[in-house]
């Protein structure tokens, strides 16, 4: 039996398509639709299954759990039964879709309704299984490759070569790497090729070329449903170019063989054809590309030999380490506090005053569209009162400003879903979509940057307390999406694991350390006090950094259980003892300086800001006078010789305080 190597290891690379020509971008979203319309009607389905399954109670108590999901066909294997039903029912499914992707997109609805049946390990479960909607349906499943038999991929295969790819592009030269901006559409080889076995004449047997012959640019190949008449599917692909992205793309393209399994994705982009972008999700079997850079910088960190807290809070994360033989290895206390500076403050509040605009802009464009749905404002009432008193003419509200008109309960007359939206709303709608996803990828590559910055600084060995993040959303609210201290935890978690440590999580109601001292005498503070002053040492530093302080002595019964840590008094003592001056130096402010994210990190790590001719005019400096004097003669060390775009940088960089 086949097993994946490398322990099941996996990773994805993301592959854009070039879908530029209108009959494949026709067909691409006929693909969608119909997909999207079968699984919707599997969710049913299971939906309908699942009520049926709770409603018999008395028969779950008398024959049993599994005999009621038996009956009622609550398994994976009936639900893709159901999938091969409304593909053969439908008239026109069969010319888009084929067998095993409704079989991949029923085993999708089966992995949420198992989620919902089956307890986990801490006995929680998942919702009940919904439909979803046709405008979220973004990933069509493809099926992996066989292994085992040569030449078996049914689904969405990749084609093409490395060196193929590159010839066609650049003529060999690969560090020349220029792709155009419309990829040429590949074209299946006419040609014979011999099959290895004489004909009964003697002369080599031929057979006419096939994908698998195919050694040319990469492409997405897509044979079509069963009753398809429009031949096969083929999308060129753009491979990642730019300085430094050769050996990435060596690294999961190079070797065909560890090519695991394709799925196609679409993306919202309002200035693509069509509304939509393509991309292939491309599996390999392995692990994923790392850079020699963070390789070392992972090596150097399991070596350092320290042991570290963290404290993540609302407005900043605070981590201090130590060495882990405090008595005798030499070094000192470390600590590490990450803000926002005014300059990111100030490209947040820009970014979220362009969040309120375009939600104001989309609510307005929906009331000016269905005004019958509304009521009008006090102010607009007591206008229409006005001029009617006055025997003045009703003047037309285009916008009314009043609550959705509703019944006695509440609810509305009529449901969103069936208003009539505008062109222009549906566009404003995807490019307010498209600057959520770019935001919440800039925090991903923000925090995973930043993890690996700590890591290096104070070693992969970390405790963190075990807070609920869904709690502090409930008091803080959105003043979270800005610091994402969630974000910053788990991005610490996956960088421990890949250099050698692990991050472990502490209970807070074992340990409470920010009500405890170093020195073991327990300190009460209200949420209100963030200065930490102990009567009995005289400790004297900020709370949340002597709070990771003590995180660095926590020790566990049970590593796996958070409930079963508790405080080493004589370890953080012994460390109060030991460095004095120092480690009040490091509780007091930032000891290790270090920049958060790279500059010229790209377009995902930072926001692109917007270029106008104000900017360009600031870019070029003072105009300079027609008859130049001494005088007027501006020198280059002169704050006025600098460009007004270089002083006021618009990197997003997150920096400790020192």
């Amino acid at each position: 039996m086949w097993t994946k190597p490398d322990g099941g290891r996996i990773s994805v690379m993301v592959l854009p398509l070039a879908v530029t020509d209108p009959a494949d971008v026709a067909r691409m979203e006929k693909l969608f639709g119909a997909l999207g319309s079968m699984k919707r009607a599997v969710q049913r389905d299971a939906q309908a299954k699942v009520e049926a399954y709770w409603a018999a109670h008395r028969e779950r108590i008398e024959q049993g759990a599994k005999a009621v999901r038996q009956r009622l066909g609550l398994s994976r294997e009936a639900l893709e039964r159901c999938a091969y039903k409304h593909l053969d029912d439908s008239g026109h499914l069969k010319h888009h879709a084929s067998k095993a992707l409704a079989m991949h997109l029923a085993d999708e609805v089966w992995n949420g309704v198992q989620r919902h049946l089956f307890p986990d390990s801490t006995g929680g479960r998942s919702g009940r299984p919904k439909v979803g909607r046709q405008h979220n349906f973004t990933r069509i499943p493809g099926r992996a490759r066989s292994h085992t038999a040569e030449r078996k991929w049914e689904t969405f295969r990749l084609v093409g070569t490395l060196e193929g790819h590159v010839m066609a592009c650049t003529g060999g030269r690969r560090h020349e790497l220029r792709q155009p901006l419309r990829m040429p559409k590949p074209v299946l080889p006419a040609a014979k090729v011999p099959t290895g076995k004489p004909t009964a004449s003697g002369r080599p047997a031929m057979r006419n070329a096939t994908w698998w012959d195919y050694s040319g640019p990469f492409a997405i190949v897509f044979a079509g449903g069963p009753d398809g008449a429009r031949g096969d599917l083929v999308l060129p692909v753009r491979i990642p170019q730019g300085p430094g992205q050769w050996a990435r793309v060596a690294h999961f393209l190079s070797d065909s063989t560890r090519w695991h399994k394709v799925d196609l994705v679409r993306r919202r982009k309002s200035s693509a054809q069509g509304g939509w972008t393509y991309e292939a999700h491309l599996m390999i079997l392995g692990p994923g590309y790392t850079s020699p850079t963070v390789r070392r910088m992972r090596q150097q960190a399991s070596g350092l030999g320290r042991i570290g807290g963290v404290d993540g809070n609302v407005s900043n994360l605070s981590i201090v380490s130590f060495p882990a033989d405090i008595g005798t290895a030499d070094g000192e206390p470390l600590s590490s506090e990450l803000t926002l500076n005014s300059e990111e403050r100030a490209q947040l509040e820009r970014a979220t005053r362009k969040q309120r605009g375009r939600a104001r802009a989309l609510e307005r464009s929906r009331r000016a569209q269905n005004i019958e749905q509304y009521k009008l404002s006090k102010r607009q009432e007591q206008r229409a009162a006005r001029r009617a008193s006055k025997d003045l003419s009703e003047k037309a509200v285009t916008v009314p400003g009043g609550a959705r008109d509703t019944r006695a309960n509440g609810v509305p007359r009529q449901a969103f879903r069936y208003d009539v939206l505008s062109s222009g709303y549906r566009k404003l709608r995807t490019r307010q979509a498209e600057a959520a996803t770019t935001a919440a990828e800039s925090r991903r590559h923000r925090a995973r940057t930043v993890a690996r910055q700590i890591i290096a600084s104070h070693g992969p060995e970390l405790v963190v307390e075990d807070c609920d993040i869904r709690a502090w959303y409930r008091l803080w609210g959105k003043r979270l999406s800005q610091t994402t201290p969630g974000t910053l935890i788990r991005a610490l978690e996956s960088e421990c694991q890949a250099s050698g440590g692990r991050l472990v999580r502490a209970s807070t109601w074992s340990t409470a350390l920010s009500q405890h001292c170093l020195c073991g005498e327990r300190v009460i503070k209200s949420l209100r006090d963030r200065e930490h002053r102990c009567s009995a040492c005289g400790l004297r530093g900020k709370r949340d950094l002597v709070s990771a302080a003590l995180a660095a002595f926590v020790r566990f019964r049970k590593v796996e259980d958070p409930k079963t840590a508790y405080l080493d008094t004589t370890a953080s003592r012994h460390a109060r003892t030991t460095y004095g001056e120092a480690l009040e130096e490091a509780l007091r402010e930032s000891t290790t300086p270090c920049q958060n994210v790279p500059r010229d990190a790209g377009r995902v790590a930072v926001a692109r800001r917007r270029t106008t001719s104000a900017h360009r005019t600031a870019a070029r400096g003072p105009e300079r006078p027609r008859m130049r004097h001494a005088s007027c003669v501006t020198t280059p060390e002169s704050p006025e010789a600098t460009p007004a775009a270089t002083r006021n940088s618009p990197q997003g960089d997150v920096r400790t305080k020192s």
